[in-house]
């Protein structure tokens, strides 16, 4: 069963990376700027009161590092 999870989880990992590598380099942009200022919400609101979904700052800083692995290889 922790195999399958972990399948599922490349899975879709795999199937993000191919979506971006279909943006524009301005689409990755605005996507890049949306995904900076979600994750500065989240840290305030983390500081402030308990998160409902820890796990998401993790999740942003792995987009943003893929957005930004892309526009690097692009340039």
């Amino acid at each position: 069963m922790a195999d399958m999870v972990g399948v599922h989880r490349l899975a879709s990992t795999k199937m993000k990376i191919k979506e971006l590598r279909e943006k524009s380099e301005k689409e990755l942009q605005t996507m890049l700027e949306e995904n900076r200022e979600k994750l500065r919400q989240i840290k305030f609101e983390f500081a402030s009161k308990q998160p409902k979904n820890p796990k998401i700052i993790s999740q942003l800083k792995k987009d943003i590092a893929r957005i930004l692995t892309l526009l690097n290889y692009r340039t």
